[in-house]
């Protein structure tokens, strides 16, 4: 602990971090971004979201993060990620995305250059529950069918056992 407040106090440039007095709300590094971004929203803590814009190329280790705000609001991180140079947001040509529309209009205000991609995931999961409803659709059928099949040899049988011979 000591080491770690020794660290921050002294060897660090904390003090002097020009990011310090907005650090809780948002963080840009406009220096680690790239042609491929991706941008989601996560929960650290508490449940409070954050919107988090990383570099692909980066591949989630040094450099990887772009922006951080705190919040998922589009117009709030839109004013954030604005302060991003205009050129170094038209150098983006490949945004990674979920489907929530914040996000979409997050990348489209922001980087409009860039062509969306939406997280391969999130097209799975609707192609899943597309064909599951397909199936429950035609398990119904089916269903009626049967029952139909039954209903009309019951009415049969009974016909049948009422002849006198």
């Amino acid at each position: 602990m000591i080491l770690q407040h020794h660290y921050k106090d002294f060897l660090s440039d904390f003090k002097i971090w020009n990011q310090k007095p907005h650090t809780k709300e948002w963080l840009i590094f406009s220096e680690n971004i790239g042609k491929r971004l991706s941008i989601d929203e996560t929960s650290l803590s508490n449940g409070e979201l954050y919107t988090i814009l990383t570099n692909k190329a980066a591949k989630g280790k040094k450099g990887a993060l772009v922006a951080m705000v705190a919040r998922t609001k589009a117009e709030r991180v839109i004013a954030i990620i604005e302060k991003i140079s205009l050129k170094q947001q038209n150098l983006v040509t490949e945004m990674t995305l979920d489907m929530a529309g914040n996000m979409g209009l997050i990348a489209k205000k922001c980087f409009p250059n860039a062509a969306r991609v939406i997280y391969r995931f999130n097209v799975q999961k609707l192609a899943t529950e597309a064909l599951r409803e397909i199936r429950i659709k035609y398990r119904w059928q089916a269903i009626d069918q049967e029952n139909e099949a039954i209903e009309k040899a019951k009415k049969k049988t009974r016909k049948g056992s009422s002849l006198k011979f």
